[in-house]
């Protein structure tokens, strides 16, 4: 008795167009084929390490996500403390976004309020000429 893959290829023998034609996409193991299960989908060579799992994208993002200082140490965000807001100000007297500072949205939001804070009540400076001058703000 036939499969329908054996007939599939003998109707495209039948038919005279080549094999080759039609790529295959999936490729069934044979233990998977003989308990009824699906095919599993062929992603590349196997890895490094010569197993079955297949091999990270290139330029796939393998960087692992920061943690946020805070949420890690459980700093509760102050307008008063100078020492933690000035690693979240650039030299140019502006306040770092959460890609450079990698803080969570909450604590992004608490940093910026007490900068805010801070420079009304002139513990940090608004503009770069202050920190040139006082040296405020430098890391």
């Amino acid at each position: 008795m036939l499969t329908e893959t054996e007939r599939q290829d003998d109707d495209i023998a039948a038919a005279g167009v080549p094999a080759a034609v039609e790529p295959e996409r999936f490729v069934a193991e044979p233990a998977a084929a003989a308990e009824g299960e699906r095919p599993r989908m062929d992603r590349g060579a196997p890895g490094p390490a010569g197993d079955d799992r297949p091999r990270r994208r290139p330029g796939g993002g393998g960087r692992r996500r920061r943690v946020c200082i805070m949420c890690a140490d459980k700093i509760k965000v102050d307008y008063k403390n100078i020492s933690l807001l000035r690693r979240f100000i650039s030299d140019r007297a502006r306040i770092e976004t959460r890609r450079k500072t990698s803080c969570c949205a909450k604590h992004q939001r608490a940093v910026a309020r007490a900068i805010k804070r801070a420079r009304h009540v002139a513990l940090l400076p608004y503009t770069p000429e202050h920190i040139r001058e006082t040296g405020v703000g430098r890391r």
